[in-house]
């Protein structure tokens, strides 16, 4: 009889104890969701033709916190005699590997003090070279074996930033609450900045006019 009672006990406090877990495991996520306080912004882009579209970014100027940058390297090919991708935004901190896919030989370098002047020399297909984007800004990037080659880095205080679509829509996601500034960059278009406030589960949408 006591060796039931004990039985019984313990699996009473089992269920108790599972029980307890569950609703402290809960509460722990919803308090932790509601901290997190993440939100939307979503965008649309109006140009007077589509191909303007085409390598426009829309980022967050500022963020009140530190980013640490991927593990994983970020790439840029030279493939078909042109820079692959033409624009890569990028973290502050960011490795870039430069590959050359092609049968000739391929020069990387930037005139930019954002890149630290670069020049990482002339190399054949096949070859990596790297090099790490540790202050903000616009670097241009170049081939001096071919002078018709160029493409440009945006190194970025924060990941908050997205490629605006063919159709001209973004979406910048997982964004913490906040006041902020949108901004929109094309290498030869401007537009004014968005200001939204962000707030948890939400979605702010605003629209640009590329000009």
């Amino acid at each position: 009889m006591f060796s039931n009672n004990m039985r019984v006990y313990r699996k009473t406090l089992s269920i108790l104890f599972f029980a307890v877990f569950l609703v402290t495991a809960s509460t722990t996520i919803r308090v932790y969701a509601e901290e997190k306080g993440l939100g939307t912004v979503n965008g649309t882009v109006n140009a007077k033709k589509a191909k303007y579209l085409k390598d426009t970014l829309a980022y967050i100027e500022n963020v009140q916190n530190t980013f640490e940058p991927p593990q994983e390297h970020a790439v840029m090919d030279q493939k078909n005699m042109a820079f692959i991708p033409h624009v890569l935004p990028l973290l502050k901190g960011t490795t870039v590997d430069f590959l050359n896919s092609d049968m000739v030989q391929h020069n990387v370098y930037s005139p930019d003090a954002v890149a630290d002047n670069v020049n990482l020399g002339t190399w054949l297909k096949g070859e990596v070279r790297s090099f790490t984007f540790n202050k903000l800004g616009i670097a241009s990037m170049l081939c001096n074996v071919h002078v018709d080659m160029f493409a440009y880095i945006l190194v970025l205080q924060n990941p908050y930033f997205a490629r605006v679509n063919n159709d001209g829509s973004f979406s910048i996601t997982n964004l913490p609450e906040g006041k902020y500034t949108v901004k929109l960059w094309h290498e030869r278009y401007k537009s004014e900045d968005r200001q939204v406030e962000v707030k948890a589960n939400t979605t702010n949408t605003i629209a640009f006019e590329l000009k």
